[in-house]
């Protein structure tokens, strides 16, 4: 019989690593059957029972009484079953006690091996199946250590580990031990010791479901989130939707007094998001998606997706945006190609082409 504090201390390893008892029994069936193919050379079935009451366990192995036998290690004769117990008759199972401290140190470290081995298996099995349902939500984590730019965060109320690189941080944004942080949940990954669970600050998701939890229209299914395109640390941009006339889907997103954006806003450390409604027009959509910058003119080329766009000269670099970020954005937003022009170089060019008609003539 294994000893009360062996078992307990197996126990107390389980709901640490959060694995279940029938995980831990199945480990020790497998790391017992082991030992025991050690020590004797024979692979019997074996059975953990663990009396609750006594915190006891008892170890078996068992064999299937047969006419002939045909797998020793599974099955024992008629006649020798009826040397142990002369009642025995076919079909039945013939159990002997077996004391695991009774093996040697080689047999002992052999199931030992094989114990933790299962119960690592099985709490990488919980973590991928754990974090692939919460793939995709926002969890709260705890920075535990740096290891050059990479991040590594422990998930709250799981004890797992999240990896976040440097292309899921938001740039402008510095995490330190010990600080507590918003993650999203990007995906599972396999490494090299098992599941990795990757997560995010900067991708799209995030906000994404940021504004999910802050606005209840989108979680009721009022307001649809039709597109959103981000780059992390600097400008967000969010087309939602209604098919409701009565809601007003970009006020649902901004909030009383800008409390709601003003959340997502502030948990990404004044990151700039422009909530733009969706409009199935292309120029009216393109014109918007370059927000806040005020737009004179759209022309279109369906073909080849292309816009040109007309601004006022003194809103040109607020549409363009800093290395070209808003234009970017918008182009990515709406799925057209926008070239961004200030409204002198257009009348510039009308009036060069009227001089040359007035030469030509």
């Amino acid at each position: 019989m294994i000893n009360k504090e062996f078992f307990q201390a197996l126990e107390e390893f389980a709901k640490e690593k959060m694995i279940s008892r029938e995980v831990v029994i199945d480990a020790l069936e497998s790391g017992i059957a082991a030992a025991y193919k050690k020590e004797y050379g024979e692979s019997k079935p074996i059975a953990v029972r663990y009396n609750e009451e006594k915190q006891s366990v008892k170890v078996y192995a068992h064999r299937i009484v047969v006419e002939e036998v045909e797998n020793p290690d599974e099955e024992i004769s008629l006649e020798e079953a009826r040397e142990i117990k002369p009642t025995y008759k076919v079909g039945e199972v013939v159990i002997e006690d077996i004391n695991p401290n009774e093996f040697s140190r080689i047999a002992a470290q052999t199931a030992k091996q094989v114990i933790m081995q299962k119960l690592n298996d099985a709490k990488k099995e919980f973590v991928r199946n754990e974090m692939t349902e919460r793939q995709g939500e926002i969890l709260n984590a705890i920075v535990r250590r740096k290891e050059g730019a990479t991040v590594y965060v422990e998930i709250s109320g799981t004890q797992m580990e999240g990896v976040m690189a440097p292309g899921d941080q938001i740039p402008t944004e510095r995490y330190n031990v010990g600080d507590i942080i918003k993650v999203f949940i990007k995906k599972i990954r396999e490494g090299k010791n098992g599941p990795q669970v990757v997560v995010s600050r900067s991708s799209s998701g995030f906000v994404k479901r940021l504004f999910e939890l802050e606005v209840p229209e989108i979680k009721a299914g009022l307001v649809k989130i039709v597109n959103i395109v981000r780059e992390g640390g600097f400008r967000t941009k969010l087309a939602v939707y209604s098919e409701d006339p009565n809601v007003d889907a970009v006020g649902a997103c901004i909030g009383n007094k800008g409390v709601r954006v003003n959340a997502v806003v502030g948990e990404l450390a004044g990151e700039k998001v422009d909530v733009i409604e969706w409009c199935a027009d292309a120029i009216e959509y393109i014109a918007r998606a370059l927000s806040p910058a005020q737009v004179l003119m759209v022309s279109i080329n369906e073909e080849e997706k292309h816009a040109r766009v007309v601004v006022p000269d003194e809103k040109l670099s607020l549409a363009i945006g800093r290395n070209g970020q808003n234009a970017r954005l918008a182009a990515k937003l709406t799925g057209w190609k926008i070239d961004v022009k200030p409204y002198s170089s257009i009348m510039a060019a009308e009036g060069g082409a009227e001089e040359e008609a007035a030469d030509a003539e």
